[in-house]
């Protein structure tokens, strides 16, 4: 079986992320959407927050699995047995973020390969961060975000 991992902060989760998530689950057996535990950010939703809101985006897949880890990447697709991790690309500087990531976590293990998607151009300048910029500055974030999570994420900078 063919586990793929889609790892990320997803703070929040995007429409630009589901466009991976759904595509990606069509290349490999199993997919795990990872929500990180990033010590070097402060994210705006908790963990809990985060991996809800997924689940919420993702209610109509139950073949696609929410989790979430901290520590390296490597050592949590060892210990879920997943051979490849999904990266979404927008532009040529998350390409060379990504590949310095690859690269070292082909040097922690050397079976585990990563596999980059292109953005959809629909959703190439789409981020969390614009999402929750929009959010905050009582911008509209329609069709950006998914319809279920709408409501959470402006309640979230409401308060």
């Amino acid at each position: 079986m063919k586990i793929c991992v889609y790892p990320g902060s997803f703070d929040p989760v995007t429409n630009g992320h589901l466009d991976i998530i759904h595509r990606a689950s069509k290349i490999c057996d199993k997919l795990i959407v990872a929500v990180l535990v990033n010590h070097s950010k402060t994210p705006v939703f908790s963990l809990e927050e985060r991996v809800d809101l997924l689940k919420c985006a993702l209610k109509d897949r139950p073949d696609i699995e929410v989790d979430s880890f901290s520590g390296l990447l490597v050592n949590y697709m060892k210990k879920r047995n997943a051979t490849a991790i999904i990266k979404g690309l927008r532009a040529i500087s998350d390409y060379e973020y990504e590949l310095q990531m690859a690269l070292t976590n082909k040097t922690q293990n050397p079976e585990i390969e990563t596999l980059f998607m292109m953005a959809s151009v629909n959703y190439s300048f789409l981020s969390s961060s614009i999402v929750r910029e929009l959010a905050k500055n009582g911008g509209d974030i329609d069709g950006l975000v998914p319809d279920c999570i709408k409501d959470a994420v402006l309640r979230k900078f409401r308060t």
